[in-house]
């Protein structure tokens, strides 16, 4: 059995939907479905069963040697979360008792950290565990990121007990189908449509910082099968183990992201240019871009899809059409 939390999300449905097209049996999905259409996210599936968060540890002691992998992509993702303790018990309690009962029953572990633990990117994008220390999070969703993976690192320096595999991965600006249910946490892709097709024009914030044009400041935007190719890479390569930033490796401009979403629709660029609100200036980052040696030298063969190809996919593929679920 496979074991996807979150697996009704973003980036844990279209895992589900890439391990179902391989034809594994006994997927499992954990996740709260609410009261609205989330549930079409996994309507295609073949599933063994779906559970709420709540039911996870009991229906995981109910099956005791027949889980083999956990992909534990669930989580308060929201980095304007302010309610620190409800990170603590959702983010990092739950994932900890997660790791402890992995290493108890000798089930493999790959959980969703995140870029946001590099806070302003001072301390540059290195996903070396020798760097750990020196990240500093903006916010308590990045904290609560980083504060597992130094936990996982530091039991693996003592050679402490350990999941078979076990591998954190610093997700950057994932971008693709089935993240419509975020509402203001989507990526920008389709909140840039929206505006397009309301307005015929696409805004971008001002750059406040000397030295850098209005609409260059710049992300590692990653096509969210990027990155379940390299978690399906990792559940084929078990031998593998340790944190991974897993984005483009490209540095690309809000301004390139816009003319793509202008060019998947077959439209001229029409942009302006905004306000940045207060709020946002003293935490803003203007630059991210994921260093991707370790994952290379690990043995992983991740060819990024370029950012104007994976617009036009999302975009064409999924946005524009009646059926947009994966």
């Amino acid at each position: 059995m496979i074991l996807v939390t979150g697996g009704a999300g973003f980036i844990g449905s279209v895992l589900l939907a890439a391990l179902d097209e391989r034809g594994l049996p006994d997927l499992v999905c954990c996740d709260r479905l609410g009261s609205g259409d989330k549930w079409n996210n996994i309507a295609k599936r073949r599933l063994a069963d779906v559970i709420r968060p709540e039911r996870m540890f009991k229906w995981l002691d109910a099956h005791v040697g027949q889980v083999d992998t956990v992909f534990h992509l669930g989580a308060i993702s929201s980095t304007d979360e302010r309610d620190a303790d409800l990170i603590v018990q959702e983010n990092i309690r739950t994932t900890l008792d997660l790791v402890a009962w992995c290493t108890r029953h000798g089930t493999r572990l790959i959980y969703a950290s995140s870029a946001a633990t590099y806070g302003d990117g001072e301390a540059g994008f290195d996903d070396a565990t020798g760097r750990l220390a020196d990240l500093r999070p903006r916010n308590a969703y990045g904290w609560s990121k980083q504060m597992v993976d130094r936990r996982m690192v530091d039991l693996a320096a003592r050679a402490a007990p350990l999941p078979p595999q076990w591998a954190g991965l610093k997700f950057f600006n994932v971008y693709g189908p089935n993240e419509w249910h975020k509402g203001g946490q989507q990526s920008v892709v389709p909140q840039f449509l929206s505006q397009i097709r309301e307005t015929g024009v696409c805004r971008l914030f001002r750059s406040h910082r000397d030295g850098i044009a209005d609409g260059a400041q710049q992300r590692d935007f990653v096509w969210v099968d990027d990155v379940v190719a390299v978690m399906t890479w990792l559940y084929d390569h078990p031998e593998t183990s340790g944190i991974f930033n897993v984005g483009s490796g490209r540095a690309r401009t809000f301004l390139d992201l816009a003319k793509a979403v202008f060019a998947a629709i077959g439209l001229e660029p029409a942009i302006e240019f905004v306000e940045m609100p207060e709020r946002l200036r003293a935490h803003y980052q203007y630059f991210t871009e994921a260093k991707l040696d370790r994952l290379r030298a690990a043995g992983c063969p991740f060819q990024p899809t370029p950012l104007e190809e994976g617009v036009r996919r999302y975009v064409q593929n999924s946005l524009l059409q009646t059926d947009p679920y994966r």
